[in-house]
C-alpha cells in the first residue's frame, strides 16, 4: 500500500493500524474508526461517513494485500457500530465488500469476514431483510466451508439471521424463492442441512406461508429425502411432515395439480424412505384433493401397481399403495362416460333446481358424484357436481390409463396382485365408463384372453369376470358385425338365445347395468360370439390350457354369463371345426361339465323337462341339447354320441371311427 497515499479522514496511525499484521493493533485502529464515525453522526455529515466506509471498503477490504483486507472487515464492522440504527442507510456499501471475502482462499480471513458480518447483521436487525438474498447465498456456501472455525462463525451469523427473520414481518419470500429453489439442488451435505433448517425456520413463521410456493421446492426436499446422513434425512422428514399437516388442515389453498407429477416421479423410485413418503403424499392428496388428480390417473397408477406386489420387506409401501389405489378408483364414476364435448355443457349448469338443468341430467346421467348408480332420475335432484364457469372441468384422461394397464398386464415380470389390481381396474372402468371403455375392447382381447393362461386362479378369476363383462355389457352391442371378425365368424349367430334390443335403447335406459347387464342374465352383446371363438381357437392352440383350465374356466363362465348361451354357441362353433380331434375332445369335455357341474344344475334341468324333438332338418346350429332318438342323427360323415341317464341325452360331435 502506498504510505504517501491520502486516506482522509483516516489519519496515518490508523492506517497503520489497519494494515498490521497483529489482531490487536487491528482491533485498536477499528476503535479509532468507530469513534470518529460517530462524531461524523453527531454533526450529521454524511459526506465523510460514505467516504470513510468507501476507502475502508476499496483500500482495504478489497486490497491484495492479506492484512490490509482483515483491518478493512474490522474497519467496516467498526463504522457499522458507531451508526447503530443509522447503518440502514449504508447497508449496501458495508455488507459487500464483507460477501466478497467469504470467498477469500486465506480461511482466517473468510472467518473474520463472518465475524464482521455478524457485527453489521447485529446493529442492523430488519433493515438488513432487503439484502436477504445475497447474506442467504453467502451463507450456504460457508455451510460446507472445510475449515472447522468458518464453519462455527458461519452458524453463529446464521442463528442470528434466523432470528431476525422469524421476528419480523418483512420477510420477501416471493424474492426469496427463485435462490431456495436453486441452492437446494444441493449435494453438498452441509449445505443440504443449512436448507433444510431454513425451510424449516420459515414454515414455523406464522405470517409466511410457504405452502403456496411448496411446488418450486418439493421435489428438492425429496432429493435430500435420499441423503446418506441420518441426521439430514430426519431432519427432511419432520420438513415434509410439518408440510402435510399443513396441507391437511388447509386443503382448499394447495396447489395438488401442480405437485402430483412429483409425486408419481419419486413413489417410483428405488429408496424406501422415499417412496414410503412419496406414497403417502399421493394417498392423502387423492383423497383431499378428489376428482382433481384424475387427470394424472395414468402417472399414478404405473408408480403404484407395481408396489401391489411387494412382499412384507415393504409392506408399508405396499398398504399405503393399495389405498391410493382404492381411493383413486373410487374416483372414477358413471358422468366420465360422457361424451367430452358435453362435459362443459353440464357442468356450467349453475341452478340445479331449473326445469331445464333437471331435464337434461336426466336425460343423460348415469350415476352420481359418488359413483353409485342413481335409479331416482325422475326426483329432480340433481346427480353432478356443479361447479363455476371459471373453472376447468376435470378430464378422465381414459387412453392412458387403459394403456398403463394393458402395459402392466403384459409384463410377465409384474407380481400376481399388481395383475388383479390392472384387472379390477378394468372391469370397474367396463362398469363405469363402458362407451368409453369398448373403444379399446379389440386391443385389450387379446392379452385378456392370454391371462387365461396365468398360473394364478385369483388372476384367471378375475380375468373372466372382466371378459364376461366385455360379453355382456349393452355398450358393446354393435348394429352390425366388426368387419375384424369376418363374415365367417359370425355365422350361427341369429340362432343363439340372446336378446338384441337396439344399441341406443341399451345405453340410454336408466339403470341398463342393474337390468339387462346383469351377468346373471342371458343378455349378450355383439362381443359375446367373438369372445367365444377366441376362447376356443385358444384352447386349441393351446391344449395344455384347456386339459388343466379348460373345465375351470367354462364353468366360471356358466356362471358370470348364461350356460345355455355359452353351450350353444360353442356347439355351434364347434360345428364348423376342421380339427375333428380337438372338436372330440371339447365335446367330451363340455358334456362332461354338463352332467356333474354344480353351475350347470339348472341348464340340466331345462333338458331333462324339454320334450321337443330335435328338428334334424334344421340348419347347422347349436347340437348340445336333448331328444328322443339321438343315435338317428348323423351328419356330414360325423357321428354322434350320447351321454346321459333316464330321459335326458347330450348330444356332441365327434371324430369318425
Amino acid at each position: 500500500m502506498n504510505p504517501e497515499k491520502d486516506f482522509a479522514p483516516l489519519t496515518p496511525n490508523i492506517v497503520r493500524a489497519l494494515n498490521d499484521k497483529l489482531y490487536e493493533k487491528r482491533k485498536v485502529a477499528a476503535l479509532e474508526i468507530e469513534k470518529l464515525v460517530r462524531e461524523f453522526v453527531a454533526q450529521n455529515n454524511t459526506v465523510q461517513i460514505k467516504h470513510v466506509i468507501q476507502t475502508l471498503s476499496q483500500e482495504f477490504a478489497l486490497s491484495q494485500h492479506p492484512h490490509s483486507r482483515k483491518g478493512g472487515l474490522i474497519g467496516l464492522a467498526a463504522c457499522s457500530i458507531a451508526l447503530g440504527k443509522d447503518s440502514g442507510l449504508y447497508l449496501k456499501e458495508l455488507i459487500e465488500p464483507v460477501l466478497t471475502c467469504f470467498n477469500d482462499a486465506d480461511s482466517r480471513l473468510r472467518y473474520y469476514a463472518c465475524e464482521a458480518l455478524y457485527n453489521i447483521v447485529k446493529v442492523a436487525r430488519g433493515a438488513v431483510l432487503p439484502h436477504f438474498n445475497v447474506l442467504f447465498d453467502g451463507l450456504s456456501k460457508l455451510a460446507a466451508d472445510p475449515d472447522p472455525n468458518v464453519k462455527s462463525g458461519s452458524e453463529l451469523l446464521d442463528r442470528l439471521l434466523k432470528d431476525i427473520v422469524t421476528e419480523s414481518n418483512k420477510f420477501d419470500l416471493v424474492g426469496f424463492i427463485p435462490l431456495l429453489r436453486e441452492r437446494i439442488y444441493s449435494n453438498n451435505q452441509y449445505a443440504r442441512q443449512f436448507i433444510i433448517s431454513w425451510i424449516l425456520v420459515l414454515e414455523s413463521v406464522p405470517d409466511i406461508n410457504l405452502l403456496d410456493y411448496l411446488p418450486e421446492i418439493l421435489d428438492g426436499l425429496f432429493q435430500i429425502l435420499g441423503d446418506n446422513g441420518k441426521e439430514i434425512r430426519k431432519m427432511c422428514e419432520v420438513v415434509l411432515g410439518e408440510f402435510l399437516k399443513e396441507i391437511k388442515k388447509n386443503p382448499s389453498s394447495v396447489k395438488f395439480a401442480e405437485m402430483a407429477n412429483i409425486l408419481v416421479i419419486h413413489c417410483q423410485t428405488t429408496d424406501d424412505l422415499i417412496q414410503l413418503t412419496a406414497m403417502c403424499w399421493m394417498r392423502e392428496f387423492i383423497q383431499l384433493a378428489g376428482r382433481v388428480m384424475l387427470p394424472y390417473s395414468s402417472g399414478i397408477l404405473t408408480a403404484v401397481l407395481p408396489c401391489l406386489a411387494y412382499d412384507d420387506r415393504k409392506k408399508s409401501i405396499k398398504e399405503v399403495a393399495n389405498v391410493c389405489n382404492q381411493s383413486l378408483m373410487k374416483l372414477v364414476t358413471p358422468e366420465d362416460d360422457e361424451p367430452d364435448e358435453l362435459k362443459p355443457a353440464l357442468q356450467r349448469q349453475t341452478e340445479p333446481n331449473s326445469e331445464d338443468s333437471v331435464a337434461k341430467q336426466e336425460g343423460t346421467a348415469s350415476g352420481g358424484p359418488d359413483g353409485s348408480c342413481d335409479s331416482s332420475f325422475g326426483s329432480g335432484i340433481s346427480v353432478f357436481t356443479l361447479v363455476s364457469t371459471d373453472r376447468a372441468p376435470v378430464t378422465l384422461n381414459l387412453d392412458g390409463i387403459v394403456q398403463v394397464l394393458n402395459c402392466h398386464l403384459s409384463d410377465v415380470a409384474i407380481g400376481m396382485m399388481s395383475r388383479i389390481a390392472v384387472l379390477k381396474w378394468l372391469y370397474h372402468l367396463y362398469i363405469k365408463t363402458p362407451r368409453k371403455m369398448f373403444r379399446h375392447t379389440d386391443s385389450l382381447l387379446p392379452i385378456l384372453l392370454q391371462t387365461l393362461s396365468d398360473e394364478s386362479d385369483e388372476v384367471v378369476l378375475k380375468d373372466l369376470e372382466v371378459l364376461a363383462e366385455i360379453a355382456s355389457s349393452p355398450a358393446g352391442q354393435t348394429d352390425e358385425p366388426s368387419p375384424a371378425d369376418g363374415p365367417d365368424l359370425r355365422v350361427g349367430h341369429s340362432e343363439l338365445q340372446v336378446p338384441t334390443p337396439s344399441r341406443a335403447s341399451l345405453l340410454n335406459t336408466p339403470s341398463t347395468k342393474g337390468l339387462e347387464c346383469s351377468p346373471s342374465t342371458p343378455t349378450m352383446n355383439s362381443y359375446f360370439y367373438k369372445f367365444m371363438i377366441n376362447l376356443l381357437q385358444r384352447f386349441s392352440s393351446e391344449r395344455k390350457l384347456l386339459e388343466v383350465r379348460g373345465p375351470f374356466i367354462i364353468r366360471q363362465l356358466c356362471l358370470l354369463l348364461n350356460a345355455e348361451n355359452i353351450f350353444h354357441s360353442m356347439a355351434d362353433i364347434l360345428l364348423r371345426e376342421e380339427d375333428l380331434k380337438f372338436a372330440s375332445t371339447m365335446v367330451h369335455t363340455l358334456n362332461t361339465i354338463l352332467l356333474t357341474s354344480t353351475e350347470l344344475f339348472q341348464l340340466r334341468n331345462q333338458l331333462k323337462d324339454l320334450k321337443t324333438l330335435l328338428d334334424t332338418s334344421h340348419k347347422p346350429g347349436c347340437h348340445i341339447a336333448a331328444c328322443e332318438d339321438p343315435q338317428s342323427l348323423v351328419r356330414e360323415n360325423r357321428e354322434t354320441v350320447t351321454v346321459g341317464q333316464g330321459d335326458t341325452q347330450v348330444i356332441g360331435v365327434t371324430q369318425p371311427s
